[in-house]
């Protein structure tokens, strides 16, 4: 390219010296109006000649650019590829998908170790929640479930109102330790673990939830399956937070080889230049390329937001 521009200014110049020569016109001692005029326009037209040639010549590098600013670290698998580059632009090319490659390797990498980290901290405070706070409760409950018996009247009431915030508090943790690390996933798979999600929200908020769980779903990796979990859980969460809705409709299905999972409400949807920052959705989107699949958030069939992740069967 560092020759190309060369050549191109030489012949520019080469074409003003032999006009120079064999032209007619000459320039006075003292330079003429008409003079003047002309030398403007001759350096105005070699100018512009000038930057048209420059410009075929780097405009591979501007279609580069412009390629390089619509790679999507979260939409892994996109490449460069600039038609009739020049040797100079084919070698960055080059150079930027290889390290395209080594970026979404690492990340890749760091991700999976970040999440299992997570997981691996999850199941620890689940299991201390169930284990030591939850049957510390629950032991707090048989006390209390005889002192009820044994109390006088006038403080029987008192008794069982402590009673039952302790019976509450019991639910709470258990609930927050089924939230933390979803036992039916483990123990029963990503269909009872999905129906069980359901249904403890629509028991918890009063929400409508639908379910159409298909029983011929391809077989995924143990990643692919808590990846569809979480992404179910976070936007049943968001439905319950921001969506303001009354139904959400929850479907699991086998599309073309990959299972496709659909969260859609019809409450009041998300503007469009929130997307990237609502309710979680870098974290689904975080585990969606770790997976290899796509997630997508768009206006639903109900009306308001539909969150729709497709995992390539293994």
């Amino acid at each position: 390219m560092f020759w190309r521009v060369a050549l191109i200014n030489a012949a520019v110049l080469a074409v003003a010296v032999v006009a120079l020569v064999f032209s007619p016109a000459t320039v006075s001692a003292h330079v003429r109006v008409t003079e003047f005029a002309v030398l403007v326009a001759g350096a105005l037209a070699l100018l512009a000649v000038n930057v048209l040639l420059l410009r075929r010549v780097f405009a591979p590098l501007r279609e580069l650019t412009s390629l390089m600013r619509r790679v999507d670290p979260l939409n892994p698998g996109r490449r460069i590829a600039v038609q009739r580059s020049v040797a100079e632009v084919t070698a960055l090319q080059d150079a930027f998908n290889e390290m395209l490659d080594r970026v979404e390797q690492e990340r890749r990498t760091s991700g999976r170790r970040a999440l299992d980290a997570q997981e691996r901290e999850r199941r620890r405070l689940a299991r201390e929640l169930h284990d030591e706070l939850g049957q510390t409760l629950t032991g707090i409950v048989l006390l209390l479930d005889g002192l009820v018996r044994e109390a006088p009247s006038p403080m029987q009431a008192s008794a069982e109102q402590v009673q039952d915030a302790a019976r509450g508090a019991v639910e709470k943790t258990r609930d927050l330790a089924r939230g933390l690390r979803p036992v039916a996933l483990d123990e029963f798979g990503l269909r009872s673990a999905l129906t069980t999600l359901a249904a403890g929200v629509a028991e918890r908020t009063g929400l409508r939830v639908r379910n159409e769980l298909a029983d011929d779903l391809p077989v995924l990796a143990p990643e692919s399956d808590l990846a569809i979990y979480r992404t179910a859980q976070e936007s049943l969460t968001n439905v319950v937070r921001h969506a303001e809705a009354t139904a959400v409709a929850l479907s699991l299905a086998a599309v073309n080889g990959s299972v496709v999972l659909s969260v859609a409400d019809d409450g009041r949807g998300v503007a469009e230049g929130a997307l990237h920052d609502f309710g979680g959705v870098g974290g689904m989107r975080e585990r969606a390329m770790l997976i290899g699949g796509r997630l997508e958030i768009t206006r639903g069939p109900l009306g308001g937001t539909e969150v729709r992740l497709e995992v390539p069967a293994t």
